[in-house]
């Protein structure tokens, strides 16, 4: 393997999703701003679906090669790691966040009942079609209960952008959100390849390619979000990556085909997951504001999370 070509990749990829994040971030405020609609709300709706991509392809991708425990590995983990492990970065970006608490509360009460229904299904060892239809209708409701239940707020001043109108902008947050996934996936790509070389512990290997692989979309733009002054939009993205991982992403997947599970790992990771969530969602809302002191207890989660997998599997 040429380390040096690795290098690059790395580099590559992460300076393009930053770019293209940059892009993505900017015509988001610009959208919500012209929708007349909160950001928060436009994260959850329209840049979590952009970031989520990644997943979104996996589910289907894996059920059509038969292997249902690769798309609820990954839809589950990336749930996990969003409600953890990405918004226990935020304080080191921005030291204290405020936190809406009905906009936590209700997207947390919906992620939690995704991944109910998720242990629900995934208890007989199969998840079929019906399943997988309930699932991808259980966020479509989720995304009618979002726009209907969340209060508005003041309209923020919208910076600048070239390109003007509803649709064309939106193309453009998507697209910029696709070119996000290209360049972190990418890099991380480059990153376990390196690890692979210097011989690093399997368990680390993992731990990058499962857990901020499939969060890398997630972690470039709400890092870019944040550091541009848009915290609504990073709080959205994250909140609302998790809700469609715990209920399109997993769903899609058995609606295109129907696939096993292993039931004792599927049930426990999802159990797992749907206590931190829980957890995390009261402790903001709660608290209703976000620091390195919550940073730390969502990072302790998620580290807690592999030797409570690791020890039962």
């Amino acid at each position: 393997m040429d380390i040096a070509l690795q290098l690059t990749l790395l580099v590559g990829g992460l300076l393009v999703a930053l770019a293209a994040s940059d892009v993505a971030v900017s015509y988001t405020r610009a959208l919500a701003a012209v929708l007349g609609a909160p950001p928060f709300v436009v994260g959850v709706v329209l840049v979590a679906l952009g970031t989520d991509l990644p997943e979104i392809a996996n589910s289907i991708a894996s059920h059509l090669q038969g292997e249902g425990d690769v798309n609820v590995g990954d839809s589950v983990g990336s749930t996990l790691t969003q409600y953890t492990f990405v918004l226990g970065l935020f304080p080191l970006v921005i030291a204290v966040i405020a936190v809406p608490r009905r906009q936590v509360a209700l997207i947390t009460v919906l992620t939690v009942g995704g991944l109910g229904l998720t242990i629900l299904f995934v208890a007989d060892g199969w998840l079929g079609r019906l399943d997988g239809l309930i699932l991808v209708a259980a966020w479509g409701g989720a995304m009618i209960a979002v726009t209907r239940l969340l209060p508005r707020t003041a309209p923020e001043i919208p910076p600048r952008v070239k390109v003007q109108g509803r649709l064309p902008q939106a193309g453009i947050v998507l697209l910029a959100l696709a070119v996000v996934g290209v360049g972190a996936t990418v890099a991380v790509g480059a990153l376990v390849n390196l690890a692979e070389e210097v011989g690093a512990p399997e368990f680390l290997l993992a731990f990058f390619g499962a857990s901020l692989g499939t969060s890398a979309p997630e972690i470039a733009v709400d890092i870019t979000a944040l550091r541009r002054g848009a915290p609504a939009i990073a709080l959205g993205d994250v909140l609302g990556s998790s809700l469609i991982d715990s209920t399109l992403s997993i769903g899609i997947g058995p609606l295109v085909a129907p696939a096993a599970v292993t039931t004792r790992l599927a049930v426990t990771a999802s159990l797992y997951t749907l206590v931190a969530v829980a957890l995390v969602g009261v402790l903001l809302a709660v608290r209703r504001r976000h620091d390195r002191l919550s940073a730390a207890v969502l990072m302790s989660l998620y580290v807690l999370s592999y030797f409570v997998l690791i020890s039962l599997n």
